[in-house]
């Protein structure tokens, strides 16, 4: 599941696509028109611009903006950036692996094999979509009823 901290920076980062090239976006903006709670937002900001995914200028004409093209920024980057990783399971894991410690060997559990192809076809998907890219409605589940996508996510 995605913490709240991951999902508020894609809606930031995705505000801040919206309007690329345009200049800089003020914090206030993005709080109130994504419904993100100021002192948080700043944190969140400060740190993608550490990561080189934001950049900012001080001051009364100041703001927030990408630090470079949306289509350059995938999903899976902005997970790992607040996540850590992609993986469900520590051991299932590329970036922070850690043996779990109350598990069968790993070589016998058929847990980890299924984390790992879960964790392999999620950044797949995750790392071949940007922040420029539309949302493909087209290929959510749709023989499934909405209130069954809610339920299941």
């Amino acid at each position: 599941m995605l913490s709240q901290r991951t999902r508020y920076t894609i809606r930031a980062l995705l505000h801040l696509a919206d309007r690329y090239g345009e200049g800089p976006v003020q914090l206030s903006q993005i709080a109130e028109t994504q419904n993100i709670p100021s002192k948080f937002l700043t944190v969140m900001l400060s740190s993608m611009r550490r990561a080189g995914l934001v950049e900012t200028m001080r001051g009364r004409e100041g703001g927030y903006w990408l630090a470079k093209p949306p289509a350059e920024i995938s999903y899976g980057e902005i997970v790992r950036l607040t996540r850590g990783s992609l993986g469900l399971l520590p051991c299932a894991s590329r970036l922070a692996y850690e043996q779990c410690t109350t598990c069968i060997t790993e070589d016998k559990c058929r847990l980890h094999r299924v984390m790992l192809m879960v964790r392999d076809e999620t950044a797949r998907i995750l790392d071949g979509l940007s922040l420029a890219d539309p949302v493909p409605i087209d290929q959510i589940g749709e023989d499934e009823p909405a209130s069954g996508r809610a339920a299941a996510g």
